[in-house]
């Protein structure tokens, strides 16, 4: 593929980025600029997005980028990665256990009644989907009431610190297979290369990392028969996991900070164990920063499908793991549709002088056939 260097066009560039600034600026109510506060606060749900796709979480920061590209997740997403490559790698944290997650929001669509109970939490899952126009014109008494309104209603009992796995209850069972240990440091997708096959853990943490949207599509296609996952929900559950690290004189885990996380569990057919032994039920797993269960529930769909994929050999798109996790990250695939804006010139001059060409030569030939007839 071949370019040329841009000559010139400082001033147009310029101007260019100021005119998208323009019009950020000038749209403000009252010249009122778009408080950090407010997009962390009301936008949560694209802060989780753009922390989750950016691969660090900073909801500040996701909202600062949220603000400067003006609500594009995938430009945001991308200068939240620029950002977090600028800063020292200090330590790693062992692996984090989920079952001491802050929960949120808690349910289940395998079992009604579950250990610890069902909490729906915060979800427009039971919402009409319909406009509210009283938004159109808040005001801050109205979000005093809102406040209000809900804690006066709010249980006067607390919730308890952690809430079981349902999952253990099905392994207690035997339905499920054995936990296997962590062997070996986990795959860095951020300093090692995809080299096909890759572990598992490398597709997950590709996929904790990839656009929303790209997910939930090839999920979808197995869901709607390109594959034959069609799982249960054994349990998702959203909120703020204790970051453990060592102490650094004595070593012991301590809690440095909680990060917002949204984790699917979900159950799919069953079949034999490695082992040849008893039919269990197969497992597909998601989890990602935030809060964004729609990912969640594609990532699981798609652990399962790759797992399948790896094992029988892959037969739909979503059960290849090379096609699944090179496409599936939005801000590859956003560069590599908005590298067509750049200049082609010298490659389309030369697709012009061949068809160019390839028209003079079969103008030779229509005349050759009428002079032979």
């Amino acid at each position: 593929m071949g370019y040329v260097a841009i000559k010139g066009g400082k001033a147009s560039i310029e101007g260019a980025a100021a005119a998208t600034d323009y019009l950020r600026a000038s749209s403000g109510k009252q010249n009122q600029s778009l408080t950090l506060d407010a997009i962390e606060g009301q936008l949560r749900l694209l802060v989780s997005r753009v922390v989750s796709e950016g691969g660090l979480y900073h909801p500040k920061l996701a909202a600062l980028a949220i603000k400067q590209f003006q609500g594009d997740t995938l430009e945001a997403a991308f200068a939240l990665r620029a950002y977090r490559s600028t800063k020292p790698r200090l330590l790693e944290t062992p692996p984090q256990n989920t079952v001491d997650m802050r929960v949120i929001r808690r349910i289940s669509s395998a079992f009604k009644d579950i250990p610890g109970g069902q909490m729906l939490g915060p979800t427009y899952d039971y919402a009409l989907r319909l406009l509210d126009l009283g938004l159109a014109d808040e005001n801050p008494e109205d979000f005093r009431a809102i406040a209000r309104h809900f804690l006066a209603d709010a249980p006067e009992n607390e919730l308890p610190d952690s809430f079981p796995k349902v999952l253990d209850a099905l392994r207690t069972e035997g339905l499920l297979p054995p936990l296997k240990p962590v062997a070996g440091a986990p795959f860095d997708i951020t300093r090692q290369p995809l080299i096909f096959p890759v572990p598992r853990a490398a597709a997950l943490a590709t996929m904790a990392r990839a656009e929303t949207g790209s997910l939930l599509a090839i999920a979808y296609s197995n869901m709607r028969g390109y594959g034959d996952v069609h799982p249960t929900i054994a349990e998702l559950r959203v909120g703020y996991v204790p970051v453990m690290l060592p102490h650094p004189v004595t070593g012991e885990p301590m809690e440095a900070g909680e990060v917002l996380m949204t984790e699917c569990e979900v159950v799919a057919m069953f079949e034999g164990d490695d082992q040849g032994g008893k039919p269990v039920f197969t497992l597909g797993y998601g989890a990602c920063f935030g809060h964004n269960e729609v990912k969640a529930i594609s990532m699981a769909v798609l652990d399962r499908a790759l797992q399948k994929g790896m094992k029988d050999g892959a037969a739909n798109p979503s059960e290849d793991p090379e096609f699944v996790l090179l496409h599936v990250d939005g801000v590859d695939s956003m560069g590599f549709a908005s590298h067509y804006k750049m200049p082609h010139y010298v490659t389309f001059q030369s697709d012009m002088d061949r068809l160019r060409t390839t028209q003079a030569k079969a103008g030779i030939d229509t005349v050759r056939q009428k002079d032979t007839v």
